[in-house]
């Protein structure tokens, strides 16, 4: 007879992705662009970057693209963790859509909010680079797993002899 399923992945996950989704949304749907009043700190940052190595052709609008990638990498991960390995692809398109979702969103309705195709790129490049992240993880843990189940039924027959 086998264990019950553990849930506490499901159960992380779900929780994770809720408090992500929330996090994100207040960000997304906030009523001006969320860096409004922080220029002279980005530029600070940017001198920064610039001083340590980063070079000059990275600007503002990279670091907002950077940004915009990074912000989706955990959906891309959530989402392909949350779905059966088998359907991990979804989340290929689950965080496009989304990004779509967002950007129309605030067009229609955060007149201080800008709807671009290059945030749905970045967003999108975020969501590819999460899921394949966590298909490469369970990829590791599954193969782990079959390891370790391996040497339990060699050291198991070898306890009957």
């Amino acid at each position: 007879m086998r264990p019950p399923k553990s849930r506490a992945r499901e159960w992380l996950g779900v929780s994770t992705l809720i408090v992500y989704g929330a996090i994100v949304l207040f960000a997304v749907f906030w009523p001006a662009p969320i860096d409004q009043g922080f220029s002279a700190s980005i530029d600070k940052v940017l001198d920064v970057m610039h001083r340590n190595g980063v070079p000059e052709w990275f600007g503002y609008n990279k670091l907002e693209f950077s940004a915009n990638v990074l912000m989706f990498v955990p959906l891309g991960f959530l989402i392909s963790l949350l779905l059966p390995a088998r359907f991990w692809w979804l989340a290929l398109f689950i965080g496009p859509a989304l990004s779509v979702g967002i950007e129309m969103t605030q067009a229609a309705f955060l007149s201080a909010r800008f709807a671009t195709v290059s945030d749905v790129a970045a967003n999108s490049i975020g969501a590819f680079v999460g899921a394949v992240a966590a298909m490469l993880l369970r990829a590791v843990v599954f193969s782990r797993d079959e390891k370790v189940i391996e040497r339990a039924l060699w050291e198991a027959s070898l306890a009957r002899r």
